[in-house]
């Protein structure tokens, strides 16, 4: 699995504060570009299973849509209730001009 990135959008299209949800064998990540900094999670919020993509970002956090938790994207820890439990976050490179993401869970 260690070489198994997936294009996410080309960098030059991909413009701070916009993001892209990808499939990764079944796993919905969202991918955040902060400022240029490129942040990926698994789309799903650890209280209720609701999607995180579209919810607001601060700083780097982004905030559950449906009840407000806040997640780190840089760490996935939950900051504010009613989460408790972290997101996974994954590994983002820049290759050939396409922000990329990987699941590198199983490595």
């Amino acid at each position: 699995m260690a070489d198994d990135w997936i294009d996410v959008a080309p960098a030059d299209e991909f413009t701070p504060g916009n993001w892209h949800v990808v499939d990764s064998g079944g796993t919905q990540i969202a991918v955040f570009n902060v400022a240029g900094n490129y942040y990926a999670v698994e789309d799903i919020c650890t209280h209720d299973g609701g999607e995180l993509a579209g919810g607001d970002i601060e700083g780097t956090e982004v905030v559950c849509p449906r009840h407000g938790a806040h997640f780190c994207l840089r760490t996935g820890s939950a900051l504010t209730p009613p989460a408790y439990d972290p997101i996974d976050v994954f590994p983002t490179r820049i290759e050939g001009g396409m922000v990329q993401v990987r699941d590198d869970r199983w490595d």
